[in-house]
C-alpha cells in the first residue's frame, strides 16, 4: 500500500490552527526573504517548502514507501505526465508530482546521472529584484543574463533547496508548482519529495527524461 508522507487535509487543519502566524514565519531559515516583502507575509506554506509557495493544485501523486528497501536507485523522469518515479533495485518506492521546463526552456529528454548533490543550492542565473527601500518584489521572474537591476533595487537568486544537478545546468530540486511545466528546465518538486529523492541519490544515480 502506498504511504503517503503528506498529512490527510484535517490534520493538515489542525497543524495550521496550532501554528501562530510568528512561529509560521520563523520556520524560515535566518536571512531567508527570497519571497517575503518587508512588512508583508511570507508567500511560503510548509508543503512549499522554507522559500515557496504550496503546490497550486492539489497533490495526490506524490508519496514515499521506500525508507525501508535497500537497492540500486533510479529515477525516471516523466515529462507528459508530470511526474518523477524513484526506483529502488527495479522496485518502485516514491512518486513525486513536478514541474519540468516549459517550452522555451525544456527539460531535454535522455539518459544522465546525478552529478552533483548542493542542499541549499541558489541559482546563479534566475532570482527576483526588489526595491532595496521598501523591500518590496518589483520583478519575480528575473533572468540576470537578460533583465538589468533597475536604479534602486537589488537582485536576489532564487533558492533551489535539494538540487541534484542531472545535466547541464539543469536539476531537480524543491519549487514552485503550478500545475503545469512551468520551470527554466529544471525539475521542481513538492519540498518533502525533494528531500527524500535527495537523501536517497548518490552521485552517479541514474536518471531518465523521457
Amino acid at each position: 500500500m502506498k504511504a503517503s508522507i503528506f498529512p490527510t487535509l484535517r490534520s493538515a487543519a489542525i497543524v495550521f490552527l496550532a501554528c501562530s502566524l510568528s512561529a509560521c514565519m520563523d520556520s524560515r531559515p535566518p536571512g531567508s526573504d527570497y519571497l517575503v516583502d518587508v512588512g508583508g507575509l511570507a508567500r511560503h506554506e510548509a508543503s512549499g517548502g522554507p522559500h515557496h509557495p504550496a503546490p497550486a493544485i492539489p497533490d495526490d501523486i506524490s508519496y514515499w514507501s521506500g525508507d525501508e528497501v535497500s537497492g540500486k536507485s533510479l529515477i525516471k523522469i516523466n515529462r507528459s505526465e508530470q511526474k518523477a518515479s524513484f526506483y529502488k533495485g527495479g522496485v518502485l518506492v516514491g512518486v513525486s508530482r513536478i514541474s519540468s521546463g516549459k517550452e522555451d526552456h525544456g527539460t531535454p529528454a535522455g539518459i544522465y546521472k546525478i552529478k552533483e548533490k548542493d542542499k541549499d543550492h541558489k541559482s546563479t542565473l534566475y532570482g527576483v529584484f526588489k526595491d532595496k527601500r521598501s523591500g518590496k518584489t518589483i520583478n519575480d521572474n528575473v533572468d540576470i543574463r537578460v533583465d538589468k537591476i533597475p536604479p534602486g533595487a537589488e537582485f536576489f537568486n532564487a533558492p533551489m533547496p535539494n538540487f541534484m544537478r542531472f545535466a547541464d545546468g539543469i536539476g531537480m530540486h524543491t519549487g514552485y508548482l503550478p500545475g503545469y511545466a512551468a520551470s527554466h528546465g529544471c525539475v521542481r518538486m513538492p519540498h518533502a519529495m525533494a528531500e527524500k529523492f535527495f537523501e536517497n541519490v548518490q552521485l552517479g544515480t541514474p536518471v531518465i527524461v523521457e
